[in-house]
């Protein structure tokens, strides 16, 4: 079991997919404990990857169309919101 931690601003550090049928335990900023799939946190990343994309104007995979800038050297996430109670 694969155990992470909710940090202040409501988010856990996850930089790739989780297998999908690992359980994974988030602690919770309030205390809980809660039990999850790996397929569900993957929903959870790639929702927040999709969000990442939109607000800084990159395409499907990742690249950005507009001119070449060193700005964000790399077009990914690391850090998931999460909340206490969410579906499992």
């Amino acid at each position: 079991m694969i155990t992470l931690h909710q940090d202040a601003h409501g988010f856990v550090r996850m930089n790739r997919h989780f297998p999908s049928k690992t359980a994974i335990a988030i602690l919770f900023t309030d205390g809980t404990t809660g039990e999850y799939t790996g397929a569900r946190l993957n929903e959870l990343y790639d929702v927040a990857l999709a969000t990442f994309r939109a607000e800084n104007r990159l395409d499907a995979k990742g690249f950005s169309r507009a001119p070449a800038k060193t700005v964000h050297p790399t077009n990914n996430v690391e850090f998931v919101p999460v909340e206490a109670g969410m579906a499992p």
